[in-house]
């Protein structure tokens, strides 16, 4: 009855086994020390051996047959790699001389799963991957599997969650954080996959669910849940990272009598959207977090709620201690063709007109390029990124859209530049500060907008409409390097357009480089400076995640998810 029980009890399936049968070693390292502890996964030359303090050595063996430390020199410790949101990296080790030797290192198959939209995160030399309801930690130098955190998945989700999609964890001290499938929010061990506390966010009968990586500050961890195209009432919420105590929670949608509630005049007061699905960024020196809302809704039927419909489609400023409002800044007032704001909020601290400036960078679904004084909120650019984009003829000098009377055809649709997938959308972008220039993936593409009445259900979709492709119309996705001083796009690399459009992002290098997932499958390097490829892999998988980069064992990986799979590439020995 008590191995039953504890069997029951225990969070880490496969630490729960071997601590039925332990694997006890004892092994001398090269540095002279006598190690003993839990073997949680070895091969030939590895070795990952937990000790009595609970804490995880990686280990390499020798030709002496004792074993050699090994760790990273440089993590990669959240969504982003920064706080800032901006995926660029000082890592030089792989470079243009070199970026054609470029191979797999090691890939780690995640079970049961036919798409990974996860960036992993390592830390101390461990990597965190996640998919829906779990966690694996891997040996970041081989892909060995280290332990596994799993729980199952919730029957009757709505929404991206009942895929199965999980974009990452976040780690704070010995914890690490993620979102479940049913939008909870649970903290487990780092170094052994525990169960630490769980808080429910949200009712996901209510069509609420979890997608996103969360965002830890001090001693707070961050997020929002998914849901805005089910009909969900969209909020930011802080968590006491010790206890899993609600600190704070923002609604980016007021209720009736709230300020801002105004901006909704119609029928629908409830279901409005509005959902903070993807991870803000944050400024340690104003203390302020920045975070992007999600669409109105009904998605593309305005009808029921007239007016700017606050603060969806918006960044809002944060204060992070309290989670009160410091600014916000609306992308697309009233919003009719889903273009949410959860696109990458980018902090970079640069020039601006010859004066250092604390700057706020957003390419925006709405087809628009934006720059901001993350201090202030106040607005200094606003560029027209597409070549096809008929829904505005500009942005005002109050940062409003200077909008085009669209006309329905005969069948009451109307024809709208972008299409429901934006002018780009929520993968990762970055700006190189040698460059000057902020690397984004930018779609083509116009639909045919038809909106309808619906009433909310549980468990259903809230669009409130149908959008579909012109007909006799492809796309075309680009990578696109834009100057954050002007808006020019510098330069444009076409990609191919095959059936479905790729949701991979971008990282740069200070060596010049600029990693991307290219839309047939490709993963590939390109010149920072004028976009000339340098170097492919052909994955032949659709790109759901973005690239990130890390040093182990003073060796530089990148590594990205690709279909059901963590594949991480380094130079040859």
């Amino acid at each position: 009855m008590r191995t039953l029980l504890a069997l029951c009890l225990c969070a880490s399936v496969s630490l729960c086994l071997l601590a039925q049968a332990p694997n006890r070693k004892k092994i001398q390292t090269t540095d002279g020390r006598t190690l003993e502890g839990r073997a949680l996964s070895e091969g030939m030359t590895d070795l990952q051996l937990l000790t009595d303090d609970q804490r995880i050595h990686l280990l390499r063996k020798t030709a002496d047959d004792r074993y050699r430390a090994v760790t990273s020199q440089r993590d990669w410790p959240t969504y982003h790699g920064d706080p800032s949101g901006n995926r660029y990296t000082t890592l030089t080790q792989i470079d243009k001389t070199n970026v054609s030797r470029l191979a797999p290192r090691w890939v780690f198959p995640l079970s049961n799963v036919t798409q990974v939209e996860n960036t992993p995160i390592v830390v101390e030399g461990i990597m965190y991957v996640s998919s829906a309801n779990e966690v694996y930690a891997l040996d970041a130098g081989s892909g060995r599997q280290i332990w596994r955190y799993r729980r199952p998945r919730t029957a009757g989700l709505a929404g991206n969650a009942a895929i199965g999609f999980n974009r990452g964890v976040a780690i704070s001290g010995e914890r690490l954080f993620m979102l479940t499938d049913n939008a909870h929010m649970i903290a487990i061990g780092r170094f052994n996959g525990d169960l630490l506390w769980e808080t429910e966010m949200a009712d996901w009968h209510q069509n609420y669910n979890g997608t996103s990586a969360p965002l830890a500050v001090g001693n707070l961890v961050i997020s929002g849940t998914a849901g805005g195209d089910e009909g969900v009432r969209g909020f930011v919420a802080a968590y006491d990272a010790a206890t899993g105590k609600e600190a704070w929670r923002f609604w980016t949608v007021p209720n009736p009598g709230e300020p801002g509630s105004e901006t909704w005049q119609g029928k629908l007061t409830e279901h409005r959207g509005g959902a903070s699905w993807m991870t803000g960024t944050y400024d340690p020196q104003l203390d302020l977090v920045y975070w992007p809302t999600g669409n109105p809704g009904l998605d593309y039927n305005g009808d029921e709620r007239q007016g700017d419909n606050l603060y969806s489609d918006s960044i809002i400023a944060l204060e992070a201690r309290t989670g009160k409002l410091r600014w916000y800044f609306q992308f697309t007032p009233h919003d009719i063709h889903d273009w949410d704001a959860q696109e990458p909020p980018v902090l970079v601290d640069t020039n601006w007109q010859g004066q250092p400036r604390k700057l706020l960078l957003q390419a925006n679904r709405n087809g628009f390029f934006y720059v901001f004084d993350r201090t202030s909120g106040q607005l200094l650019l606003a560029k027209q990124f597409l070549k096809n984009l008929n829904w505005a003829k500009g942005i005002d000098a109050k940062g409003r859209p200077i909008l085009n009377d669209l006309k329905a055809n005969e069948n009451g649709e109307i024809y709208v530049c972008p299409g429901f997938q934006g002018g780009t959308n929520w993968f990762s972008t970055s700006f190189n500060p040698a460059t000057g220039l902020y690397y984004f993936q930018a779609l083509e593409r116009c639909n045919l907008f038809l909106k309808r009445d619906m009433e909310w259900q549980a468990g259903k979709g809230f669009m409130g409409g149908t959008a579909r492709p012109a007909p006799g119309e492809s796309f075309t996705k680009s990578l696109r390097a834009i100057n954050i001083q002007t808006g020019q796009i510098v330069w444009d690399l076409p990609q191919i357009s095959g059936a479905a459009t790729a949701s991979a992002g971008v990282i740069s290098t200070a060596s010049g480089l600029v990693f991307f997932g290219e839309n047939s499958g490709a993963f590939m390097a390109a010149d920072a400076a004028t976009g000339k490829v340098l170097w492919e892999f052909p994955t032949n998988q659709t790109w759901k995640a973005s690239p990130m980069t890390y040093v182990f064992d003073n060796k530089q990986y990148i590594a990205i998810a690709a279909g059901p799979s963590i594949v991480a590439f380094g130079l040859p020995e």
